[in-house]
């Protein structure tokens, strides 16, 4: 592996999404000329989530710029921390964890999040209990700026959390405290409020941080070509 390598992008959704949800992004990437991966994250554990991470980076044997959205952000966070690999972070309306941080105490951080009242819950056979949205309260929650048939079709292919990967703490040193990072979100996010994910990317010291007039927090599949811009931004950084 090289500096000069060109990176590939490695996408990580968060819960109640899936990789599919970062399509019109990889297509903006292609249509740079940039090569990207999506991750199927199996939002089980902050730390089992993270190990998986490590083996897809290790077998891509390439410099990446990771992509978190949402939880994503908090497997990101621990993925990259002393990876060589990783040479740069995006977060995508997504959690920056500090150390011993979960996804549940960031989210109520700051007031605006209304996540918890469209959730339901069922016991898992592993232990402990499982999250989804209610599929008739979906649209307005993730994703209030796409069209409800779109909106519907997520709701019906999301992708279960479970209770411990949300109240996980984020283990060792984050990664964006050693590595360039970059935020972008939606000003009418109502899983992570906006004012959350500013204090998140000032703590950071963010390299670029955007907000997205009136997007929700699928801003991915609402403005892709918004999140794409910030992403090249990291990889023009990273290629620099």
């Amino acid at each position: 592996m090289t500096s000069k390598e060109e990176p590939v992008v490695v996408l990580v959704h968060g819960a109640f999404a899936e990789s599919a949800s970062w399509n019109g992004v990889i297509k903006h990437l292609h249509g740079h000329g940039r090569r990207a991966v999506a991750v199927a994250n199996p939002l089980r554990s902050v730390e089992g989530d993270a190990a998986y991470l490590r083996d897809v980076i290790a077998g891509l044997g390439c410099p990446v710029v990771l992509v978190g959205h949402s939880y994503g952000g908090m497997v990101i966070s621990q993925a990259a921390a002393d990876n060589p690999a990783v040479r740069a972070l995006v977060y995508v309306a997504a959690f920056a964890p500090d150390s011993g941080e979960s996804a549940l105490l960031l989210s109520a951080k700051f007031e605006g999040s209304t996540l918890g009242g469209a959730l339901e819950a069922y016991p898992v056979s592993s232990g402990g209990n499982e999250f989804r949205i209610a599929e008739e309260k979906f649209h307005g929650q993730f994703c209030a700026d796409l069209d409800a048939d779109e909106a519907a079709l997520m709701g019906a292919t999301q992708r279960p959390v479970t209770e411990r990967a949300l109240t996980d703490g984020l283990t060792g040193r984050p990664a964006w405290r050693s590595l360039p990072s970059w935020f972008v979100y939606g000003e009418r996010d109502l899983n992570i409020p906006a004012e959350t994910v500013r204090f998140m990317a000032d703590r950071a010291v963010s390299r670029g941080t955007r907000q997205v007039p009136g997007a929700s927090h699928a801003l991915a599949v609402s403005q892709p070509d918004a999140v794409c811009a910030v992403i090249l931004d990291a990889v023009g950084h990273v290629n620099g």
